[in-house]
């Protein structure tokens, strides 16, 4: 089992920045794939960026030159930068993990607002 805390969520004005920490624990020897998701209201669960064990990364188009995944795997950690934030990108954030045995992991969700 794997065990997923983010942090970091909050209020924020347009065009301002925010960054999202999620630690895992548990059997964290398995995960494989790191990430992020988000849920607007009214919308289904969409994907941000996720970050491989080999570092590689892929993004959600919107996304795209604003946001910045990393991964800290002595610390168990993933980290979403997020910056030029637009009033479209409030949501709850949702870290996410998948091991090798293709188990998906989710957190409890963190909330980002965007507004002036």
């Amino acid at each position: 089992q794997v065990q997923l805390v983010e942090s970091g969520g909050g209020l924020a004005q347009p065009g301002e920045s925010l960054r999202l920490s999620c630690t895992a624990s548990g059997t964290i020897f398995s995960i494989s794939i790191m990430g992020w998701y988000r849920q607007a209201p009214g919308k289904q669960r969409a994907l941000v960026a996720t970050i491989n064990n080999g570092l590689w990364t892929h993004y959600a188009d919107s996304v795209k030159g604003r946001f910045t995944i990393s991964r800290d795997n002595a610390k168990n950690t993933v980290y979403l930068q997020m910056n030029s934030l637009k009033p479209e990108d409030t949501a709850v954030y949702y870290c996410y993990s998948q091991s090798r045995s293709m188990v998906d992991y989710w957190g409890q969700g963190t909330q980002v607002t965007v507004s002036s």
